[in-house]
């Protein structure tokens, strides 16, 4: 992770219960249909680019560095809303997904792989 110090809102900062990696998952929502896109991973400043640039930038865990999602693809991500679980461990992060939300290329990352239920 980065060691630089973020400009995210001091009191949004405070509240957060990040990972011993410091940071927290993020949930991508399609906000008018309430679609689960994909999960991602935000540091403070990720929190805060997202916050003020109203694009969904999320921390890379394998590349160790941030992305905007759909900034080499074109699948943007604009963000509506974003929100604090109860327990300001989890962001929630309602957006108009333009394109596919996965790398695979499918709509969603939940698409291809649904469990049977009663095994």
């Amino acid at each position: 992770m980065t060691s630089t110090p973020s400009a995210l809102d001091p009191a949004i900062a405070a509240r957060l219960k990040r990972s011993t990696e410091g940071l927290v998952p993020a949930i991508a929502q399609q906000y008018d249909t309430g679609e689960v896109l994909m999960l991602g991973w935000m540091d403070d400043e990720a929190l805060h680019r997202t916050l003020s640039t109203g694009r969904a930038t999320y921390w890379s865990r394998s590349r160790q560095e941030y992305w905007v999602k759909g900034d080499t693809s074109g699948h943007v991500q604009h963000v509506k809303s974003v929100a604090l679980d109860c327990d300001a461990d989890t962001v929630l992060v309602k957006v108009d997904q333009i394109g596919a939300a996965c790398h695979t290329g499918d709509r969603t990352c939940f698409d291809a792989d649904v469990l049977p239920l009663g095994q």
